[in-house]
C-alpha cells in the first residue's frame, strides 16, 4: 500500500513538473516566437517570462529579430550590350513583425534571393557594361526600393543592398586591360610632355634672366670703367696743366711711346706719323741749346762770305747715340733708322 503510494506521488510530480515546464517559456532578447492554439495564431510571445496553456497552445520555432547579413552569389546577368556578368550581392535586412514573416511566406530569405536576381536582371539589363561598372550607387538604390516594397508585406524591411563583385567574361577583361594600359601609357606620354614642356620653359626663363643680369653687369662695368677712365683723364689733364711742362718733356714722352706702338703681334711695319718731325725738331733744338751753351766762347767767328746769317731757327742736328731711336725694327722687316735723319719741311722722314 505504501509502495503504490509512494509511486503514484512521483507521477504526479513528474506530470506537475512536466506541465510547468509546458507552460512557462522564456524567449530571449531580440527574439520572437508565434503561438498557436489548437491550429490557429494566437499571440506571438515577448523576450521574458511567457505562460502558456500546455496541450492547447503549440509555440513555434524562435524568430531572430536582429538585423541580418545574407550574401548571393554568382547571379548570371545580361547587359544591354548583351554581354553575361556575374554579380556577387549582400544584402541586409531585419524582421520587423514576426507573425508576417512567419505565416505570409514559407522561406523569406530564399524569396530574398530570388527577387534579388529578378531586380537585378530587370535593373542591370538596361545599362551598358560601362555604366553597370561605373553607376553601383545607382544599383544599390534602385535595387534597396525593389526589395524593401516587395518584401513589406512579409514583415521584413529592407535595410541596404550591396554589389559586392561585378564579374565581366575573361575576353571583356583583356580588353579593358590594354584599353586601361593605352590610357595609362597616355597619361604618362602626356606628363612627360608637360614636364619636358615646364623644363624648358623654366631653362629658357633663367637664360634670359641670366642674359638680363650679365647684360646688366657689363653695362655697370662699362659704365665705372669709363668714369674710372673719365677720371683719370681728367686728373692727368689738370695734374700736366697745373705743373705746366715744356715742349721738350711732352716731345720725349712722345717718343718713349713710340716703340710701344710696334709691339702688337701682327704688325710687320708701322708707319711714323708726322707729329714725330715736331718731337724730333723740338728734342734736337733742346740739343743743340745745351751744346752751343757749353762751346760758346768770348769770340765769336765771323760769317762765311756769300753764305745768310742765321736766322734764329734751330737747324736739326743728329740725336745722340745714346738717345732712343725713333723707330724699331719689327720681325719680318727691314730695319729702319731715322734716328739721324734730317726731317722734311712736310713732316715727313725720307727714307
Amino acid at each position: 500500500m505504501a509502495l503504490a503510494e509512494l509511486i503514484v506521488g512521483v507521477i504526479i510530480a513528474i506530470l506537475v513538473i512536466t506541465v510547468m515546464i509546458k507552460t512557462v517559456r522564456i524567449v530571449p532578447q531580440a527574439r520572437a516566437r508565434n503561438v498557436e492554439r489548437l491550429g490557429r495564431y494566437r499571440k506571438t510571445l515577448e523576450p521574458g517570462l511567457n505562460i502558456i496553456i500546455p496541450l492547447v497552445d503549440r509555440v513555434k520555432k524562435l524568430i531572430d529579430l536582429r538585423e541580418q547579413v545574407v550574401s548571393f552569389k554568382g547571379a548570371p546577368v545580361i547587359t544591354e550590350d548583351n554581354l553575361v556578368v556575374l554579380i556577387d550581392t549582400v544584402l541586409f535586412f531585419q524582421v520587423t513583425d514576426p507573425r508576417a514573416a512567419d505565416y505570409e511566406i514559407v522561406d523569406y530569405i530564399q524569396a530574398i534571393e530570388q527577387i534579388t536576381a529578378t531586380m537585378l536582371r530587370s535593373v542591370i539589363g538596361s545599362m551598358d557594361l560601362e555604366q553597370t561598372l561605373t553607376s553601383r550607387d545607382k544599383i544599390n538604390n534602385m535595387l534597396r526600393g525593389v526589395l524593401d516594397e516587395a518584401s513589406g508585406k512579409w514583415g521584413i524591411r529592407v535595410t541596404r543592398v550591396e554589389i559586392k563583385a561585378i564579374d565581366p567574361p575573361k575576353s571583356v577583361k583583356d580588353a579593358m586591360e590594354k584599353q586601361m594600359r593605352a590610357e595609362r601609357e597616355k597619361r604618362a606620354a602626356i606628363l612627360t610632355a608637360e614636364g619636358v614642356r615646364q623644363s624648358a620653359i623654366l631653362t629658357a626663363e633663367g637664360e634670359k634672366q641670366s642674359a638680363i643680369l650679365r647684360a646688366e653687369g657689363q653695362k655697370q662695368r662699362a659704365i665705372l670703367e669709363s668714369e674710372g677712365q673719365s677720371q683719370a683723364i681728367g686728373t692727368v689733364f689738370q695734374a700736366i696743366h697745373r705743373n705746366d711742362p715744356d715742349p721738350k718733356l711732352l716731345a720725349y714722352q712722345y717718343l718713349q711711346m713710340l716703340p710701344q706702338l710696334a709691339q702688337g703681334q701682327g704688325n710687320t711695319f708701322w708707319v711714323i706719323p708726322s707729329e714725330v718731325t715736331t718731337a724730333l725738331k723740338a728734342l734736337s733744338g733742346a740739343f743743340e741749346g745745351s751744346s752751343a751753351a757749353g762751346q760758346a766762347g768770348p769770340t765769336e767767328e765771323p760769317a762765311t762770305a756769300g753764305e745768310p746769317a742765321p736766322t734764329g731757327e734751330a737747324v736739326v742736328a743728329p740725336l745722340p747715340s745714346t738717345a732712343a731711336p725713333v723707330t724699331a725694327p719689327v720681325t719680318g722687316a727691314p730695319s729702319v733708322a731715322a734716328a739721324s735723319a734730317e726731317p722734311d719741311g712736310d713732316g715727313t722722314v725720307p727714307g
